[in-house]
């Protein structure tokens, strides 16, 4: 089916950045966690997200099973008919055992129960903050943080893991120093996180430090690239996955080996070709097993 939809760790400063080049290895190298060695790998997802251009959404459902995707992850734009998408998801021999949701939803845990029980999902994540906030000061982190405590409550109660995705502003400091993402994971201890490795990077963080400080509570982690430079303008500045300047072969070794993720979700956050990016980025990431 032809869908045509519209390792060198190089330091700057302190920062450790995966770019494409020679690998060299981390000053400071990590003593593996051996439950997180032997953790189980999955089958890679795909993030639906990246195909919400196309009508209807589960005409990417065939293309994905036959690359050999095996899992999806929700989003809000799936939710509508969730036993229909059910149906769907089975029809293809795809399950869904990650999905974001937004804020909206989780105060309606009622339907956000209801919906993921329907889809199969085992864990429920939020994947931002809106837009208008994403600059909040200290006592905003602060108070997400006490809402995300909330919702890990709620949804460890009715059977689910409950997670955070990151983006970028995480990683700016507050007034006082503070980093936000070090705020929300404090605030809710029981909430794991679903690492977006590219959005951390373009921060300017190393990843490794990320692994080491929070391994044990990294469930999942998305799978994308980033442009390299000239390139992918159209496409907000991402890239396929292998095809960018991410050194992914040497970063995904070292989520096997420092962290707890069990699911890898490959994502584009604008693909002008969604058939391509799928192709192409799960092709690259079969090599990594």
């Amino acid at each position: 089916m032809a869908l045509a939809m519209h390792g060198q760790l190089s330091y700057h400063g302190q920062v450790r950045i995966f770019v494409m080049g020679n690998v060299a290895e981390p000053q400071d190298a990590l003593g593996a966690h051996p439950a997180m060695q032997e953790a189980p790998m999955t089958d890679f997802s795909f993030q639906l997200y990246s195909a919400r251009k196309i009508s209807p959404i589960d005409a990417i459902l065939p293309l994905l099973a036959g690359e050999g995707y095996r899992q999806v992850e929700g989003f809000g734009g799936v939710y509508a008919d969730a036993e229909g998408f059910a149906e769907k998801l089975k029809e293809n021999g795809l399950s869904m055992p990650t999905a974001h949701f937004g804020l909206d939803l989780l105060e309606n845990p009622e339907s956000t129960i209801r919906i993921a029980n329907t889809l199969g999902v085992r864990t429920v994540i939020c994947p931002a903050v809106p837009w208008d906030k994403r600059d909040m000061d200290e006592a905003g982190w602060d108070a997400m943080g006490e809402a995300l405590a909330r919702f890990t409550t709620i949804y460890q109660g009715a059977g689910f893991d409950f997670a955070w995705h990151n983006h970028d502003f995480e990683f700016t400091p507050t007034a006082s120093g503070k980093m936000p993402m070090d705020i929300l994971l404090a605030a809710a201890p029981g909430m794991l996180w679903e690492m977006d490795v590219a959005w951390l990077i373009s921060a300017k963080q190393a990843p490794f430090d990320w692994f080491d400080r929070y391994g044990p509570r990294i469930t999942a982690v998305h799978v994308k690239d980033i442009a390299l430079p000239g390139q992918g303008l159209e496409e907000d500045g991402w890239a396929d996955v292998g095809f960018g300047e991410i050194d992914w072969p040497t970063l995904f070794a070292e989520i096997r080996a420092n962290t707890a993720a069990r699911y890898f979700v490959i994502e584009h956050d604008n693909p002008s070709d969604v058939g391509r990016f799928a192709s192409r980025s799960i092709a690259s990431a079969s090599n990594w097993r």
